[in-house]
Order: structure tokens, then C-alpha cells, then sequence
């Protein structure tokens, strides 16, 4: 059995979990959703375990198409449906599947741009029709959940004829932070301390969506034993003030 040892440091006021016999490097298939919270919680899973974690991002749609073509991965951090749809396939291992955290859905706006009204679901719908143009991933969990969000508004129409479609949400980011789109949806934490972008607000409650991130280990995976660590790591009490810095919140279920 792995013997775990907790320690502090507290230069980083930050309770680290080490873990002996150091089994190599951990391939980590994340989406872009979590790059925040990776970009902190991930050279201290290193400096901890004494494990090199090797991180690829993208989104949930194109890091899933890649397993099912084959590539080798230990540990792939998706959305449910995904994640869920491996399991049924045989690429992830069921029972390590473990909600890590949830992102609401947002709206960027370049810096310094003003800001209208997005507080209500008519003020949304105003503010979404009065919009020159509208940046979003066609793949990702933001632009899945918007382009459901504007049917259901029944303003698809109007709105799909100024969209800016992109291929990841850090071209959504781009897009609003150079003026090419005059705002961009994304989960909030893919908006949070981003250089050039600020927060609009989130959508409203009552339409309001979630990109729900979900670990898994592959069946195939190399390094197993280490990728369950990560798990660990991220899903400690720990973890939590860096998840809600970063936008995010603990999954409700």
C-alpha cells in the first residue's frame, strides 16, 4: 500500500500530500475548463510526489476523440457525457470516475469595454441581439451549452449570423481581447485573471450552465497508481480555495 505523509508549508499555507516510491511521469488529458486550477495545483502535485505530471489541454469533444483513436494517456479530465461515453467503451476505468469541480457559464468583454445588462434572461436576450458579434468554441462545453441556449431563446437565428466560431476557448479569448468579437462565452474560469478580457457576468440563473469536470484513469493507462494520486490531490480539502479562485466551485453531485 502507497503510505501517504502530509506535511505543511507554510511559505504557501498549504497542506501537500507526498507519496513514496515515485512511479514516473503522469500523462494528464485536461480540458481547458481546469487550466487555471492545473496551472496552480500542478507543480505542487509535483514538488509533493516527486512525479512529473504531464499536462495536455484542449476541449472535452477533441482530448475524447483523441483516446477513442488510441493515443496513450493515464489520466483524462473531461466533461460527464464523455467521460461516461469512455467508460462505456472501455478507455476509462469506471469506478475511478470522480467529479473535481464545475465552472459556471460566462461572458467575456474586452477590458475597459461598457458593460450592458445581463442580470436577467430578458436582459441577456437584449444585450445577446444587440451584440455586433459573439465568440464561442463550437466544440467546447461553453459553445454546446450557448448554441442550446440561444434555440431555446429562439434567437438562434439572429445570433448564429454574427458568431465567431473558433476551435478552442483561448481563440474565444483572443477574439474579445483584439476586438474580433465584441464579447465570448466561456465557462468562468476560463475568464478569470486572463490578460486583455474581463467578466461580463454569468448567465442568469434560471438558463445558467455548468462545464462539469470529471476525472477518469484509462484502462491502458501507464501509470495508474500516480494518476490516482492526482485524483486525490485534486479532490482534497486542500484543493478548494485554489478551485474557487479560479471561478470554479466543488460539483453539487
Amino acid at each position: 500500500m502507497i503510505q501517504r505523509v502530509v506535511f505543511v508549508v507554510l511559505a504557501l499555507g498549504f497542506a501537500e500530500h507526498v507519496w513514496r516510491q515515485p512511479s514516473g511521469d503522469v500523462t494528464m488529458l485536461c480540458s481547458t475548463a481546469l487550466r487555471r486550477v492545473m496551472n496552480d495545483l500542478g507543480p505542487r502535485f509535483e514538488r509533493a510526489s516527486q512525479q512529473r505530471l504531464v499536462v495536455q489541454y484542449g476541449t472535452s469533444t477533441s482530448l475524447a476523440q483523441r483516446i477513442e483513436k488510441g493515443e496513450r494517456f493515464d489520466l483524462a479530465v473531461l466533461t460527464p457525457e464523455l467521460i461516461d461515453r469512455l467508460v462505456i467503451r472501455g478507455a476509462i476505468a469506471g469506478q475511478t470516475r470522480t467529479p473535481i469541480a464545475r465552472a459556471p457559464m460566462a461572458l467575456a468583454i474586452r477590458s475597459g469595454s461598457r458593460k450592458p445588462d445581463v442580470t436577467t434572461t430578458g436582459a441577456l436576450t437584449t444585450t445577446l441581439l444587440a451584440a455586433p458579434s459573439i465568440a464561442y468554441a463550437k466544440d467546447g462545453a461553453a459553445g454546446l451549452y450557448f448554441a442550446s441556449l440561444i434555440e431555446g431563446l429562439g434567437i438562434a437565428q439572429a445570433v448564429r449570423q454574427k458568431s465567431v466560431l473558433t476551435d478552442t476557448g483561448g481563440q474565444v479569448s483572443e477574439a474579445v481581447a483584439t476586438g474580433r468579437a465584441d464579447m465570448g462565452v466561456l465557462p468562468l474560469s476560463e475568464i478569470v485573471g486572463v490578460t486583455g478580457i474581463d467578466v461580463l457576468g454569468t448567465f442568469p440563473l434560471d438558463v445558467q450552465g455548468y462545464a462539469v469536470m470529471v476525472a477518469g484513469i484509462g484502462t491502458a493507462a501507464v501509470n495508474g497508481r500516480a494518476a490516482q494520486q492526482v485524483i486525490d490531490f485534486l479532490t482534497s480539502p486542500e484543493a478548494a480555495q485554489v478551485i474557487e479562485q479560479a471561478g470554479m466551485q466543488r460539483p453539487t453531485r
